[in-house]
């Protein structure tokens, strides 16, 4: 156990993020702080708001919780921003990190705006597409954020794409400090060898989400020429878990499409299904892919804007999808389910990320990036 005296001998780093709720960077960062923890450092996580963690974080990782939003009107809205700002900066004098790691762009933005106060060395990283977030903002704020950007240690991206999507502004094309690391293999329990349904199922997973596309999914379950004894399952909760469930409805797939909710045991459903299905709209690196691919599960994937081309090589570990109609994802499907040999072929060609994106060879990475800050090293592109 560690004492308090262990804990202040230690250089501390931190690890921001809007929340800790269920996600592909809430998984990444908290596997970030988590290893960082085992290694002669501190790791603090400080979300932005509260929410209960979606993954395990280690003992000895500390979390701090900056606001806990219960109202929504004007008054209170300013006075969550202004209790962010000071409590963050406050932490930041107080423990004196070496090194601040924020994911998602609100987070990079209150982390670089405290750090530049503080002189705290940081990086930010932008884990989806900046048209879903950058650009949205306002020109003002999308000077401010290119500023902080520039000023940042590194700017990490998980897939070229969200590279490319970001210098497309005028304030970022000449960034010189961009760096691309894909996300990591998570670790899993072992895979349990008991049933997590009675028949063959096409799996989804991911937050319950318009980005998502799980209803693109059960359109073309819906429109696939599938056995009878095939259904389709979705793990995941959200706020489309409403819309989704009427949808299933009303096609009259009740018995078909189930949506569970999350699962502990991923790593059984991983394992057990026909077909692993990536339906997005958009995604930054899909984290859900990964580890479908890293079980060996034969994976079709929507060729969305960012990450799944930079994963699939189409044919040969797994099936790219023209996003263009949900009859493409059909006959995907219909083709995959109904070919035991391919989808052997694709399986055991996915489960090489194992190799590729192993959890050691990517932590070196940030390593290189977060504690040898000089001397960056050149190949840390993967």
């Amino acid at each position: 156990m560690k004492t308090q005296t262990d804990l202040q001998q230690k250089p501390v780093l931190f690890f921001v993020i809007p929340s800790l709720k269920g996600g592909g960077a809430e998984r990444v960062l908290i596997a970030l702080a988590n290893h960082f923890n085992q290694l002669n450092y501190t790791s603090v996580i400080i979300a932005l708001n509260y929410a209960e963690p979606g993954y395990v974080i280690d003992d000895g990782v500390g979390v701090v919780y900056l606001v806990d939003r219960k109202e929504n009107s004007v008054v209170h809205r300013v006075y969550y921003i202004l209790l962010t700002f000071f409590k963050l900066l406050g932490l930041l004098l107080k423990e004196k990190p070496v090194c601040a790691l924020s994911f998602i762009t609100s987070a990079n933005i209150w982390t670089g705006i405290t750090c530049n106060i503080t002189g705290t060395p940081y990086i930010v990283s932008e884990r989806t597409s900046p048209n879903r977030s950058i650009y949205k903002l306002n020109p003002i704020v999308r000077q401010l954020v290119a500023l902080l950007y520039k000023k940042a240690m590194a700017v990490v991206v998980g897939a070229k794409g969200v590279e490319d999507c970001l210098r497309q502004g005028e304030a970022f094309k000449k960034l010189n400090n961009v760096y691309k690391i894909t996300n990591a293999v998570p670790s899993f329990k072992p895979v349990s060898s008991l049933k997590v349904h009675h028949r063959r199922f096409i799996l989804g997973v991911g937050r319950l989400e318009y980005v998502k596309g799980f209803d693109l999914l059960i359109t073309a379950f819906n429109n696939v020429g599938l056995a009878d004894d095939i259904d389709l399952l979705i793990i995941g909760d959200g706020q489309e878990r409403d819309n989704l469930t009427r949808q299933i409805d009303e096609l009259g797939l009740n018995d078909r499409v189930l949506i569970p909710g999350t699962k502990t045991n991923l790593q059984d459903y991983y394992s057990q299904a026909d077909v692993f299905v990536l339906p997005s709209r958009n995604e930054g690196y899909p984290n859900a892919l990964v580890e479908a691919m890293s079980f060996g599960c034969p994976c079709i994937a929507m060729d969305c804007e960012f990450g799944p081309s930079e994963i699939i090589v189409n044919e040969h570990n797994g099936l790219l999808v023209d996003t263009s109609a949900t009859t493409n994802l059909a006959n995907a499907m219909t083709r995959l389910t109904n070919d035991a040999e391919l989808r052997a072929s694709l399986g055991r060609q996915a489960s090489e990320i194992n190799y590729t994106n192993g959890a050691a060879q990517i932590f070196s990475k940030w390593e290189q990036l977060i504690l040898n800050p000089v001397n960056k090293a050149v190949n840390l592109q993967v």
